[in-house]
């Protein structure tokens, strides 16, 4: 499972650079400054998830545990969810897809970034003294 969580965490990774650059140099002269500020708050947590989900990769290297594991999902699954309903959000007046569509997107997102980090805690608790 190692493998495809390092490939994610790349291409993660390599967007939230591409995303980042794009909204600063692309988008900056059709955006308001809310939703450039919207934009850059995704760009952010996908980075933080991405840095995140190479840490758990770094650790399940050292020892197998399911719930790390399924934290490193938790965190893809909220970058997908969350980062991406945020930028779909700050470009909905170029792609035209309503906010109502996408608002409710962004908490669930939210809450599978609390799942993953909840998972670290419990793995942590559950951990041998060390």
């Amino acid at each position: 499972m190692q493998k495809p969580l390092l490939i994610l965490a790349a291409l993660t990774g390599l967007t939230s650079v591409i995303l980042g650059a794009f909204g600063a140099h692309g988008l900056k002269p059709f955006f308001t400054p809310e939703l450039l500020n919207m934009w850059e708050k995704a760009v952010q947590y996908q980075f933080y998830h991405t840095l995140a989900i190479i840490t758990c990769i770094m650790y399940l290297k050292r020892e197998q545990s399911p719930w790390v594991q399924n934290a490193a999902i938790c965190f893809f699954v909220g970058i997908l969810l969350f980062s991406g309903s945020l930028y779909l959000l700050a470009t909905r007046h170029i792609t035209g897809i309503p906010a109502v569509v996408l608002g409710p997107v962004t908490p669930i997102g939210g809450f599978f970034f609390i799942a993953g980090w909840v998972m670290i805690l419990i793995n942590a608790l559950k951990a041998d003294n060390e």
